[in-house]
């Protein structure tokens, strides 16, 4: 018996990416005969870490598809038609809406998404969601089949790597306050909302501070102009867009951190919630979507999207040491539940249980 996984795309630090990676990781220490299917490959992947999906081979009845669904791709039509047994790996698809304004190719991606997702009601056998929320979106959508919330996989480990060295020199010291959010330039993350919070914070609260919006902007060309068109009329200083870099960069601005503000209007997960946690900066978010199911009440949430809020809540936990100590307290323990070990655990718990009561697969 085989388990393979599928998916569209497998990049190098994306989170459904290192989901699979993980998981793959897993499998093998497990003495499951595994391997990682995609469309298209990041060229950074290491070799023979993953094959093309044409590579495939014809699966047998008892083989496991782990499908991990997200996006609009032609593979979620393809998928009914293979062997095996399939279990969908659900990961969300930001709703269209939020792209119209910005970027017509990611809206109708978006589109194709949810008429992939519905497509598959009938075909998925068991779906495990990273969330509660993603898991209710599937009921919403059709799905009858037993449906279990599993977290995704962080490497953590990985964020012990050496951060660059030149970031750091370069903004370390000086007195500033840095604010720091992690994330792809796109509109559903609501980067106006932190740049008007980090406005109000400079302006009422601490001249000597500065944001950085850590993300690629790539596809998102016109949403990323209104921002800083947005910065300009607000006139606020030290706003800083770091576009794609490396890892080891990312790492840098995390150790740079004073506080992780999030403001994102929809989320399936969250994981710079949990990597600004592993970091132990204290993290403020807006209460929206997954966001809440994530922070599982650590941190300090707002049950309202209020940036003047958001600017005295930063303003809170920087200054007031004993509060500082207490939120990160929380998001200690609230980071203990995404432990790698239990989470695997529980993984593999419900792979064998499918797997005992699904002997046989399709066609």
């Amino acid at each position: 018996m085989r388990v393979v996984q599928l998916l569209t795309t497998l990049r190098y630090g994306d989170g459904v990416g290192n989901d699979a990676l993980a998981l793959d990781g897993l499998l093998k220490k497990n003495g499951y005969d595994t391997m990682i299917y995609a469309e298209n490959i990041d060229a950074r992947i290491a070799p023979e870490t993953a094959r093309y999906f044409d590579k495939m081979p014809r699966l047998g009845r008892n083989d496991v598809i782990l499908y991990h669904l997200s996006t609009g791709t032609q593979l979620n039509y393809k998928l009914p038609g293979l062997r095996g047994r399939k279990i969908i790996i659900y990961h969300n698809n930001t709703p269209p809406q939020w792209f119209a304004p910005y970027d017509r190719k990611a809206e109708n991606l978006a589109v194709h998404g949810i008429k992939g997702i519905e497509y598959l009601a009938g075909t998925a056998q068991y779906c495990l969601a990273d969330s509660a929320f993603n898991k209710e979106d599937l009921l919403q959508k059709g799905y009858r089949c037993r449906i279990d919330v599993l977290p995704i996989l962080i490497p953590f480990d990985d964020y012990r790597k050496t951060p660059d060295a030149g970031i750091l020199k370069k903004y370390r010291g000086g007195g500033y306050t840095n604010i720091v959010f992690t994330g792809r330039i796109a509109p559903n993350k609501r980067q106006e909302d932190v740049i008007e919070a980090f406005f109000y914070y400079k302006k009422y609260y601490n001249p000597k501070s500065r944001l950085f919006l850590v993300g690629s902007y790539k596809g998102m060309e016109r949403y990323y102009g209104r921002l800083r068109d947005y910065v300009e009329r607000l006139g606020v200083k030290d706003v800083h867009f770091t576009g794609h870099i490396s890892f080891s960069a990312i790492l840098a601005y995390y150790a740079l951190a004073d506080v992780f503000l999030c403001m994102s209007g929809h989320e399936g997960f969250c994981i710079p919630l949990l990597e600004a946690m592993s970091f132990d900066i204290p993290v403020v978010a807006c209460c929206e979507t997954a966001v809440t199911e994530t922070l599982g009440g650590s941190g300090i949430g707002m049950k309202e999207r209020n940036t003047l809020l958001a600017a005295g809540l930063m303003d809170r936990v920087v200054t007031d040491r004993e509060f500082r100590e207490r939120v990160l307290e929380t998001q200690r323990e609230r980071l203990a539940d995404f432990d790698n070990q239990k989470t695997g655990e529980k993984f593999l718990s419900y792979l064998e249980n499918f797997i005992r009561q699904n002997k046989r697969g399709y066609r």
